[in-house]
């Protein structure tokens, strides 16, 4: 192995953090270069990615409704894995991660990827500041370097060669996560969007930059025109607190989520 690479979509940073520290570890350990490659933004994603045989990457995603977030499919399956060594993992926010770990990893196998461990990992809500707050963690981090040895132990046996990696999870998929009101019928939050406190507002365009799916208004950045993934990158990275959310489903399926999972979050790691 000549190369360990950190491969990442990232809104709020938490995906970022954990995935950059577990191909710092396997790389500290194999005693090679590092590379970090963030396709968080649209531009990113126009890119053609090709890794190759000798190289190692560490490919993470958040979960969304217990998935890979759709809206990047057509991307993964873009990859070109030429058998490089791969390392999946998801981000959950103290919920489940239900089918995202096995989808993810048959995507990258898709692409040619070779998996030689896996993990799903807690980290803090995209829609909430306290629903896993602080995850990922330095106990988390204790766990990613189990892992990073782990992976580095699969390379130097190949054990990759004689049995193929086992995660968690049901392929054919489950259906995405659903939310319910109190009376236990669907919400459906897709098309809704954040709102902004143009009082608060001083039009610096970072929320512009941020948008994964470039659906904010360079002009108006108070006008969201294109999809919104509820990434909530433009409401926790905002410097003056401006953008926000008022549907009241949105509003209702937040709070029942902090009710609900409020204890610890558990990470699962395969090797």
């Amino acid at each position: 192995m000549k190369k360990v690479w950190s491969m990442y979509f990232s809104g709020t940073g938490t995906t970022e953090k954990l995935v950059k520290k577990l191909a710092d570890d396997i790389a500290e350990i194999l005693k090679v270069e590092r590379g970090d490659i963030d396709f968080t933004s649209k531009l990113a994603r126009e890119k053609k990615y090709i890794f190759n045989l000798d190289e190692i990457v560490v490919f993470g995603v958040p979960v969304i409704a217990g998935r890979v977030p759709n809206l990047l499919l057509k991307f993964l399956e873009s990859i070109e894995g030429n058998k490089a060594r791969v390392v999946p993992i998801v981000m959950f926010g103290n919920r489940s991660y239900d089918d995202a770990l096995i989808e993810l990893k048959e995507i990258l196998e898709k692409d040619n990827f070779i998996s030689v461990g896996a993990g799903a990992f807690v980290g803090e809500h995209s829609f909430s500041k306290e629903l896993a707050k602080g995850r990922p963690d330095e106990k988390d981090f204790e766990i990613v370097k189990i892992l990073a040895n782990k992976v580095v132990e699969n390379i130097v046996n190949k054990k990759y060669l004689k049995e193929k990696l086992f995660v968690k999870g049901e392929s054919p998929y489950r259906g995405y996560y659903q939310p319910r009101d109190s009376k236990g019928n669907p919400i459906d939050i897709r098309k809704v969007k954040p709102k902004t406190d143009m009082e608060l507002c001083n039009k610096c365009g970072l929320c512009v930059e941020l948008c994964p799916l470039g659906s904010i208004e360079k002009e108006r950045v108070d006008v969201v025109s294109g999809i919104c993934m509820k990434c909530c990158a433009c409401i926790k990275k905002c410097p003056q607190g401006a953008k926000y959310f008022d549907d009241a489903n949105f509003l209702y399926h937040k709070e029942e989520l902090e009710k609900e999972y409020k204890r610890q979050g558990n990470v699962e790691i395969f090797y």
